[in-house]
């Protein structure tokens, strides 16, 4: 027999038939899953490998530059990884990769964090809205914003300048021990005990 059916499993079929013993099953099951977490984050950052969009450099190289900015600017390691992870959105959600690089990290990161990458896509426009008909200053909504200033440094220097074929970026493997570290216990959460 297969290990996964030798799994205790919940018995029920509908949640408002679930036990406290299911429960726990769930819970228990629940552990390894989310420690893997960081593992399935970096496989899913390998797939921006290969796909140039018409860019110098890859969807990968490009994270990885802004992470090397960020890391040799001496950025504190949870801002290394949100530059890392930035764009991480792009496979799934190409009309909206901020909103789902921020959903992935909003939990273990700090609001400051969460609103920069979040945010950063419109303050990204900053540097080619204008070429594609859109407005440039569409970040000028957030003006004021306590946010505003960290977030446009960030596309300024890290973001906007991470596109160059002969830059020497750290490898992936560097920021793997950060990513584990970021993931391993959530900040913010409906799941945390209060």
């Amino acid at each position: 027999m297969s290990e996964q059916m030798l799994e205790e499993r919940a018995q029920f079929t509908a949640m408002e038939r679930g036990t406290e013993a299911d429960w726990r099953i769930i819970a228990t099951a629940m552990k390894p899953f989310q420690r893997a977490l960081p593992d399935r984050v970096i496989e899913h950052l390998k797939l921006l490998g290969g796909d140039h969009g018409g860019y110098a450099v890859d969807r990968l190289e490009h994270s990885l530059q802004t992470a090397t900015l960020a890391q040799r600017d001496g950025r504190d390691e949870e801002y290394v990884v949100c530059a890392l992870l930035h764009d991480i959105g792009d496979m799934l959600g190409s009309a909206n990769h901020s909103d789902i690089a921020a959903a992935v990290l909003k939990p273990f990161v700090s609001e400051a964090n969460h609103w920069l990458v979040e945010k950063h896509g419109i303050f990204q426009g900053y540097y080619f809205f204008h070429y594609l008909g859109l407005d440039r200053d569409m970040r000028e909504t957030y003006r004021g914003h306590e946010y505003f200033v960290p977030t446009a440094d960030f596309c300024e220097k890290y973001d906007q300048c991470a596109f160059d074929p002969n830059f020497e970026s750290m490898p992936l493997s560097a920021f793997e021990p950060m990513v584990h570290r970021l993931f391993e216990r959530p900040k913010n959460s409906i799941y945390l005990r209060p």
